[in-house]
């Protein structure tokens, strides 16, 4: 009988970033020590799996905000190094670690907790549904162009490195984004950027409105052995926060004002990125295939669907499922004036991880109805599209 624990110690800490990294299997190493692994969790959030006196499994998290349609944040668990050791896969140890996770999460008051999935058919089964998608995209530099009208709102500077993490925390908690999905980045997120990219040729650039520090872009080359004599030059935007299209606008003007780089890549920008837009051919922008960004367990169905906001209409009733937290279970009216429960079944029923998937507007009722996802009247589906509709695609824009 496999027992979960709650790990503190450093040793524990310890043993538990080394089962991650097994489980994994193709991470690069990261030079973590007794001493450095205390900054990379936060305290009383790190779970153990123990077969007897052997660590087998983990997973762990920290706690931020996340952005609802609207702009309220709300409490948010970003859950991560989830993991077992191949000698115990396929015994339920995940599903034990990550139900306790959950209920500790919900009963400590979280309302929504977010990850990035490895694998697409493990966390839905937990309540987890994809909540946001994200595009990357390459810019030939030689044929982009921005157009002259093209918005622009400050300036642009490099700043040393050294130091820079603290500064660009700085922007961030400064400057949120509004765009549904945002999530706020945790002290234990910069540690580990600190981590990776302690040898590496990384440039920084901040961006500034009115002399206030607004925006960021950190970059490197990909490959810098074949910098001097290699005919395809490519930058990696390692990480971008833009508020604003015209921040986003200004930071892209720096970035295409580089010398020797043939191509930009960008690997996560928001499906409705304004890039294309922004150059005079817009084929020297190729997007590239979307992914799924974040993956969103509702942990108070209650709580999150009454922090955002939602578009005119008549209200709609919905029957929530959630047999991981049974207290999410019922029916609620959803509409402009608020959000109440109410009894009997609703015009459309759902599960939790498809309620998860339209809370921030990535998906669609209509679509979700499509695919068989959903039950209930046609009618009550356009309704509830109405209600849910977002004027941007949702986007975290960071991993953990």
């Amino acid at each position: 009988m496999v027992e979960i624990r709650v790990l503190h110690t450093p040793d524990e800490l310890l043993a538990s970033q080394q089962v991650f990294r097994a489980a994994m299997v193709g991470l690069p190493s990261l030079p973590v020590t007794r001493e450095v692994v205390s900054t990379l969790r936060e305290p009383g959030l790190t779970y153990g799996a123990y077969d007897g006196s052997t660590l087998v499994g983990t997973t762990d998290g920290g706690v931020g905000t996340l952005t609802l349609p609207g702009g309220a944040a709300v409490s948010h668990l970003a859950v991560t190094h989830v993991g077992v050791l191949p000698t115990h896969t396929r015994r339920g140890i995940v599903s034990a670690l990550l139900r306790r996770q959950l209920r500790d999460a919900r009963d400590g008051g979280h309302v929504v907790a977010t990850l990035r999935a490895s694998e697409a058919v493990i966390y839905g089964r937990y309540g987890y549904g994809v909540a946001t998608s994200s595009i990357g995209a390459e810019v030939i530099t030689a044929r982009a162009r921005l157009r002259d009208g093209v918005a622009t709102s400050g300036t642009t500077r490099l700043v040393d490195r050294d130091g820079s993490l603290e500064r660009q925390a700085a922007i961030v908690d400064e400057n949120p984004s509004a765009r549904p999905g945002f999530v706020s980045r945790l002290p234990i997120w910069w540690a580990a950027h600190r981590l990776r990219e302690h040898d590496k040729p990384v440039w920084v650039a901040v961006h500034s409105t009115d002399g206030r520090d607004d925006g960021y872009v950190r970059y490197r080359p990909t490959d810098p052995s074949q910098w001097w004599s290699g005919a395809d030059r490519r930058v990696v935007v390692e990480d971008l926060h833009a508020p604003t299209d015209a921040v986003f606008a200004d930071l892209l003007r720096f970035l295409l004002r580089l010398d020797l780089v043939d191509r930009i890549t960008f690997p996560a920008l928001p499906v409705d990125t304004v890039l294309p837009l922004l150059v005079h051919d817009r084929r020297a922008v190729r997007l590239q295939s979307t992914s799924d960004e974040t993956w969103l367990r509702i942990l108070d169905v209650r709580a999150a669907l009454t922090a955002r906001t939602y578009g005119s209409g008549s209200p709609v009733t919905v029957t929530v499922d959630d047999d991981e937290l049974p207290e999410n279970a019922g029916t609620i009216e959803v509409g402009p004036g608020g959000v109440r429960r109410v009894d009997g079944p609703g015009a459309v029923r759902v599960h939790v991880r498809e309620l998860a998937a339209v809370l921030l507007g990535g998906t669609s009722w209509r679509a979700l109805a499509t695919a068989g996802l959903i039950t209930g009247d046609a009618s009550a589906a356009a309704a509830a599209d109405a209600l849910f509709a977002t004027d941007r695609a949702p986007f975290a824009g960071v991993g953990f």
